[in-house]
């Protein structure tokens, strides 16, 4: 039986989905401080907790033979840590410890973390590789990072193994359009860019066109959600094999532009999006790009969705379909 925490967010619902249609058990734990109850599977046993509540946490512990833990329950908006630092601390680095506490009580010896490409902060070399320096430049980058610490640590201790995946940009949504992203504060580009198509804002805005790139807007690497999940899988079948705990990237290895998104959006969805140029953000560097290769020798996975065209389509799919989310859904 596999525990996803934040199984009822973005990425934590389509590894539900998965899950289930692969034949494994599932219970879900959210707080639902931004996740939607409605995105969780017809039937799976859901509670409504919030990971830092230990004795909450321990009742769900008790009540399943628990086999392994999906990790996705963290806050992860990177301007909003820089305001408030002490809630990232609080959530992402409590919320685990917590965790680890009890998976230590209860004999749990494997757990999948949700970690982020902004522990590497404004990196060194393109594309980035797991060997790159880690030096993040937000509390959400940091706190991630603090808790990879702590899961090797409770490793050497306890043997509790880990396998951390550090995302790119994860975009995209199931192909089925039942899930996908909706979160009440947007931060990414994609879904961004697809409200104006949807008339939820009148233009898209673009911070900054002076950077060292071909065409001066930021460089990201996207990956679509379902071949995220699917190293998720992967990942859950190299620890029941008894493999030893690693870290690894999740991207494609390819970089698309701001401006690049939105000129194939605008192919997709047949809108105009208008743009507006503002000031650089600080704190965003100009090229973030993965190097996956340790994934694809290791794991044995290769993304098969992430076309940047496939991955605005079936965002587009969704959105369009789910224009306020789950709201009536």
């Amino acid at each position: 039986m596999v525990l996803v925490l934040g199984g009822a967010g973005y990425i934590g619902s389509h590894a539900v989905k998965m899950l289930l249609d692969r034949g494994e058990e599932v219970i879900v734990v959210d707080n639902l401080e931004t996740g939607h109850i409605e995105a969780v599977g017809a039937g799976v046993k859901f509670y409504n907790v919030d990971i830092r509540n230990y004795e909450a946490l321990k009742a769900v512990f008790e009540a399943h033979a628990i086999d392994a833990v999906m990790h996705f329950s963290a806050n992860s908006l990177v301007g909003e840590s820089v305001k408030l630092p002490i809630k990232y601390f609080d959530n992402n680095v409590t919320g685990a410890n917590v965790l680890l506490r009890v998976m230590s009580e209860f004999g749990v010896k494997k757990i999948i973390f949700s970690s982020t490409a902004a522990v590497y902060g404004e990196p060194n070399e393109v594309p980035i590789t797991e060997n790159c320096e880690t030096k993040p430049e937000s509390p959400y980058g940091e706190s991630k990072l603090m808790m990879e610490k702590m899961f090797k640590w409770v490793d050497l201790a306890h043997g509790i193994k880990y396998v951390s995946l550090r995302y790119f940009n994860v975009a995209g949504a199931d192909s089925s359009g039942t899930i996908g992203e909706a979160h009440v504060v947007e931060t990414h580009l994609i879904p961004l860019v697809l409200e104006v198509p949807l008339g939820k804002r009148k233009a898209i805005s673009v911070f900054g066109e002076d950077y060292p790139t071909k065409d001066g807007t930021c460089i990201r690497d996207y990956i679509h959600v379902v071949d995220l999940i699917d190293a998720h899988l992967l990942a859950l079948e190299y620890l029941r094999a008894g493999n030893e705990s690693d870290i690894f990237n999740l991207g494609t290895g390819e970089g698309f532009s701001v401006k690049e998104i939105i000129d194939i959006s605008r192919k997709i969805t047949g809108h105009p999006i208008p743009v507006e140029i503002g000031p650089r953000r600080a704190g965003d560097p100009s090229v973030l790009v993965a190097s996956a290769e340790k994934a694809k020798r290791i794991l044995g996975w290769e993304p098969h969705l992430s076309n940047v065209e496939r991955v605005i389509t079936d965002a587009w799919r969704w959105h369009k379909g789910h224009p306020e989310g789950y709201v009536n859904s």
